[in-house]
């Protein structure tokens, strides 16, 4: 932790300003939060004056007007309605109560502090952090690949990951949560900056015992009459499936739906549907992956981040090299 007085001077200057009355009983919410924006600014001249025991030698520690420090610790006083000195010229000392204010300022200004250097830690262009999300479906093969590739080049980089579906990582975002997420359908808002980067061949996946589950390729219309297993609605990928459903001329009828691609994938072999995915990681027995010939069956992949959110520089640098990534985004 730095010294004491140097976190004094990055504390702004106290200037004068007319007397305000408190506010009533009824709003003490405010009159706290109103108490807190006008002690904030003193604390650290206080804690300066309390090491040195002398106005003036704080004063040129802390590179301060004497009559500055002098009239932010008597406003101090002011406010709380507590003499924190006992005074003997320029000479101070500290009196009960200000020894015990001090124990506490000391503890939030080392906690300012700390909050300081994460912060700056967090945009080092060397070793900052970046906090990404992706969809599930995403998390087994192609994330990994992309952040080992990533930190061939960048090492120290640190990642915050985050695996949700599409419209919770765009909340996130919203949020100031997430820096970047890679997520489908690529999102269309105003608040937002979307780069479709790749598309992910979708196929109906069927028991291995099934009907169809001879074929290699299959149009979608010939599941009309199937029970589908399917994500549950707000996912993007239940989404498409719906509108791929429309497109081949019927309304999927969903027997049970889930959170998670591998889950639908096991209840398939189950015999207990048929569900549109992605390609798996793994190939996984018990089910037939077949091609969908009619409508054209994909999903594009996209990353998103929040309009005018200005980038710390590693997360620059993962965007750049997310976007470097388009057209070959996803593991062959």
């Amino acid at each position: 932790m730095r010294p004491m007085h140097e976190t004094a001077i990055i504390v702004p200057m106290v200037h004068e300003r007319s007397s305000e009355p408190r506010p009533s009983p009824g709003s003490y919410e405010g009159y706290e939060a109103d108490t807190a924006l006008e002690l904030a600014p003193r604390l650290a001249y206080f804690a300066g004056v309390a090491r040195h025991e002398h106005v003036t030698r704080a004063a040129q520690d802390m590179g301060v007007p004497q009559s500055t420090l002098s009239r932010a610790i008597v406003r101090l006083e002011a406010d709380l309605g507590v003499a924190l000195f006992a005074r003997k010229g320029r000479t101070v000392s500290l009196t009960p109560a200000g020894r015990t204010f001090l124990a506490s300022v000391e503890r939030a200004l080392a906690e300012v502090e700390r909050a300081a250097e994460a912060v700056r830690a967090d945009t080092d262009p060397r070793s900052g952090k970046v906090a990404f999300g992706f969809l599930h479906t995403m998390g087994s093969e192609t994330v990994p690949g992309l952040i080992r590739a990533f930190r061939a080049d960048h090492p120290r980089i640190r990642f915050t990951l985050v695996q949700n579906y599409g419209e919770a990582m765009i909340e996130r975002l919203r949020a100031g949560e997430l820096d970047l997420c890679l997520t489908s359908p690529v999102p269309d808002a105003p608040d937002l900056v979307a780069r479709r980067l790749d598309e992910q061949r979708l196929r109906l996946v069927v028991p291995d015992d099934h009907r169809l589950a001879g074929r290699r390729r299959v149009r979608l219309a010939e599941a009309a009459d199937e029970t589908f297993v399917t994500l549950e609605p707000g996912y993007g990928l239940r989404r498409i499936t719906d509108d791929l459903c429309a497109q081949a001329g019927f309304t999927p009828r969903v027997a049970f739906e889930g959170e998670e691609a591998e889950t639908l994938r096991g209840l398939v072999a189950a015999g207990l549907g048929v569900a549109l995915l992605p390609p798996p990681a793994v190939a996984r027995p018990g089910v037939v992956e077949l091609t969908v010939t009619a409508p054209r069956a994909v999903r594009e992949i996209g990353v998103a981040w929040l309009d005018g959110h200005p980038d710390t520089p590693p997360v620059a640098e993962f965007k750049r090299f997310l976007l470097s990534r388009r057209g070959r985004l996803l593991p062959e």
